[in-house]
């Protein structure tokens, strides 16, 4: 599966924001645990959240749960995760992916693959 992410501007501090990421090829989508990642300038690839191919099982970072959504759209091939009361220290560039390898280190980078270009979200103070 190839997997583009779209969505990201510039929005003030308290604002929203929805990202969306698009799946292609032909990889049954709707079995894949999809992810959302951040990485700032200088910093690693960092977790945001994640979903279950059906839906059961939802993740967050602690810096985002109560302010992030992710969801999906399987029929879509779609994901997405809407952001509210965003801060400046959401500012980065924003990734999807798809996971790839299964350990208990759920937010390491390193498990999910398919990444696309990702989306620049900057959030101003």
């Amino acid at each position: 599966v190839q997997l583009q992410a779209s969505g990201g501007g510039l929005v003030q501090a308290g604002g929203s924001l929805t990202l969306s990421c698009a799946a292609s090829g032909r990889s049954t989508f709707s079995s894949k645990t999809m992810a959302w990642f951040r990485q700032a300038p200088g910093n690693e690839r960092e977790f945001v959240g994640s979903m279950s191919g059906n839906g059961d099982q939802i993740l967050y970072a602690d810096s985002v749960k109560g302010r992030f959504t992710i969801s999906r759209d399987n029929a879509k091939r779609m994901a997405y995760l809407q952001m509210n009361s965003l801060k400046p220290e959401d500012t980065a560039v924003y990734y999807c992916g798809v996971r790839q390898v299964w350990t208990s280190s759920y937010y390491s980078a390193w498990q999910y693959g398919s990444w696309g270009q990702g989306t620049l979200v900057t959030v101003s103070s």
